[in-house]
C-alpha cells in the first residue's frame, strides 16, 4: 500500500541520489587534478562508488520505495545509511568539509529513512486491521 509518508521518503532518497551524482562528479574532478598514481586511482574509485550508490538509491526510490515495498525499504536504508555514515565519520566530523553544505546529504538520508519507516509502519498497521 502506498502512503504519503512512503512517497515523501522516496522523494527524499531520490534527492539524496541527485546530490550524490553531483558529489561523484566533484570527486572525479578532484581526482583529475592529482598526479597519476595510487592516490588518483583511489579518488577515481571513490567517485565511481559514489556514482553507483547514487544511482542505486535513486532506482530503488523510484521502483520500490514509492510503492512502499519492504525489500526496497531495507535496500535503501542499508545503502544510503552506509554511504552517509562513512561520509559523516570521515569527512564532516574531522572538518574536511564545512557543515553547510556538507550536512545536506545526511539531512536527505534521515528524512528518507524516517518517512520510509513511517510508511512501512502505516502499511503494517493497515494489514492488521
Amino acid at each position: 500500500m502506498k502512503t504519503g509518508a512512503a512517497k515523501f521518503g522516496s522523494t527524499m532518497y531520490f534527492i539524496w541520489g541527485l546530490l550524490h551524482l553531483k558529489a561523484a562528479f566533484l570527486v572525479y574532478q578532484l581526482g583529475a587534478t592529482l598526479e597519476a598514481g595510487m592516490v588518483q586511482g583511489r579518488v577515481f574509485q571513490d567517485a565511481w562508488s559514489l556514482l553507483l550508490f547514487a544511482l542505486a538509491g535513486m532506482i530503488v526510490a523510484v521502483k520500490f520505495n514509492w510503492e512502499n515495498d519492504r525489500l526496497g525499504y531495507w535496500i535503501n536504508l542499508i545503502i544510503v545509511s552506509a554511504t552517509d555514515i562513512g561520509f559523516i565519520v570521515f569527512m564532516l566530523v574531522p572538518g574536511h568539509l564545512p557543515i553547510f553544505p556538507g550536512i545536506l546529504g545526511p539531512v536527505f538520508w534521515v528524512l528518507g529513512a524516517a518517512f520510509s519507516t513511517f510508511g512501512r509502519l502505516a502499511n503494517q498497521n493497515n494489514k492488521s486491521v
